[in-house]
């Protein structure tokens, strides 16, 4: 198997009295699709900054493309949970990605380059707003304003995509054409997603990952109940609704019937 390009060996962190990641060991390879489930103050998010090297664990060791993880943020695409951007902000959404390459500008210089916007051209057509490429962010849907992160994101021209519940507050048609969009991108980089929708999760990343304060890791995308009660630390029944998916085993298997 090739060299791992995100490895965390037993990694610990605590915020003050609380511990909020335990004993994680997870490696990450090129072209890798991992969902991360878990519920809500599980560690999902920390695990994400320490990996960007926002953070330091207490204890363990954290390499990101074989060295520090501060010393590789430029290949990191990273879209967070929660937006410190003020929308309001009269900014367009082509200028907005260009920001993107603010780790790429030449020191000398310090402006963009041609390739700079060529690269932002080819991010705004590969997240389909092209045409909304002189609109204002702020008068974007929720939707529209996630893909422009994601495009601002992809002007790294990283190796590795995190992504912190990247569909939050976005309708089913615009997740399921979110999730569309990472599945032909994770051909090119590794992406890891948080997520809350287990439904969306299971369907299109290669592995699983339950995270509370502990990661479990599962080598398939199958979610069982077993799994989520192990991660939720109680009794859970998983239902599913319409077409057969890839939640539950049983489903593939009336599938092949």
């Amino acid at each position: 198997m090739s060299k791992a390009i995100i490895s965390l060996e037993d990694v610990w962190f605590r915020y003050k009295d609380t511990q909020v990641v335990e004993a994680v060991n997870l490696q990450i390879y090129d072209h890798d699709f991992l969902g991360i489930i878990g519920p809500n103050g599980g560690g999902k998010t920390t695990l994400l900054k320490l990996i960007l090297g926002l953070i330091t664990p207490d204890r363990g060791r954290i390499r990101v493309l074989g060295g520090d993880p501060r010393e590789h943020r430029t290949s990191i695409g990273y879209v967070p949970q929660y937006r410190t951007f003020d929308f309001a902000f009269p900014i367009s959404v082509s200028q907005m990605v260009l920001t993107g390459r603010l780790g790429h500008i030449h020191k000398t210089f310090r402006k963009y380059s041609r390739e700079d916007h060529e690269i932002v051209k080819n991010c705004l057509e590969m997240m389909e707003i092209y045409d909304l490429r002189d609109r204002q962010v702020g008068q974007l849907s929720g939707g529209q304003q996630q893909k422009v992160m994601l495009a601002r994101a992809l002007a790294t021209n990283p190796r590795i995509l995190l992504l912190d519940e990247p569909t939050n507050h976005v309708d089913a048609r615009t997740e399921v054409n979110f999730f569309e969009i990472l599945k032909e991108l994770h051909t090119e980089i590794a992406i890891v997603v948080v997520s809350h929708d287990i439904g969306a999760i299971s369907t299109y990343v290669d592995r699983i990952a339950c995270m509370n304060q502990k990661l479990y890791i599962h080598d398939s995308p199958e979610i069982t109940g077993e799994m989520v009660a192990e991660t939720y630390r109680c009794p859970v029944e998983l239902i599913a609704h319409g077409v057969p998916h890839r939640v539950l085993e049983e489903h593939k298997n009336m599938e092949n019937k």
